[in-house]
């Protein structure tokens, strides 16, 4: 008789043992399910080029506009870039898509190509930058006038990295 106590007790314990084993499984389960998708927020907030396109970030959505409704003349002006204090000054856009800008970080850095054009229903600006430490970099951006703000994507061509940038117009 006391040999088939213990054989139940085993049989107990192995039982309990069993069904804490997918108890356990589960638990293991969802906690690599939480460090996966935590590990993933993390990646897409360090990203550095949200998706393309002149609706991505926070500037939202930019609405259709006819083409002859936003005058290249509003491109002229001083922006500041507020996350480093870059400065883009477009002294004048010309007919032929040449624009004349210089660009300050926060000294003069050379301005070798700057030109707009439209672009579906907004405008576009490129600047492509030849200097000490900016060999090749470039913008390009839209204009969105009902924010009165040029967004888009900055390719740093040192370390070959592409990031969305936002250019707010300072005052005069």
């Amino acid at each position: 008789m006391a040999k088939s106590k213990k054989k139940n007790a085993r049989k107990r314990q192995t039982t309990a043992g069993q069904a804490a084993k997918p108890h356990r499984a589960l638990w293991v389960a969802g906690a690599l399910a939480v460090i996966v998708v935590i590990g993933l927020v993390v990646v897409a907030s360090r990203s550095p080029k949200p998706p393309a396109g002149p609706t991505a970030g926070p500037a939202g959505p930019v609405a259709a506009l006819a083409p002859e409704q936003v005058n290249p003349d509003r491109l002229t002006g001083r922006w500041l870039r507020p996350d480093g204090g870059y400065v883009i000054e477009i002294r004048s856009a010309q007919p032929d898509g040449a624009l004349q800008a210089a660009y300050f970080n926060p000294r003069p850095i050379n301005v070798s190509r700057a030109e707009w054009r439209r672009d579906s229903d907004h405008l576009r600006v490129f600047i492509e930058l030849r200097d000490a430490n900016y060999p090749g970099s470039t913008y390009t951006l839209h204009y969105v006038p009902q924010q009165d703000r040029l967004v888009g994507d900055y390719f740093q061509a040192v370390q070959q990295q592409t990031f969305y940038v936002e250019f707010i117009r300072m005052p005069r």
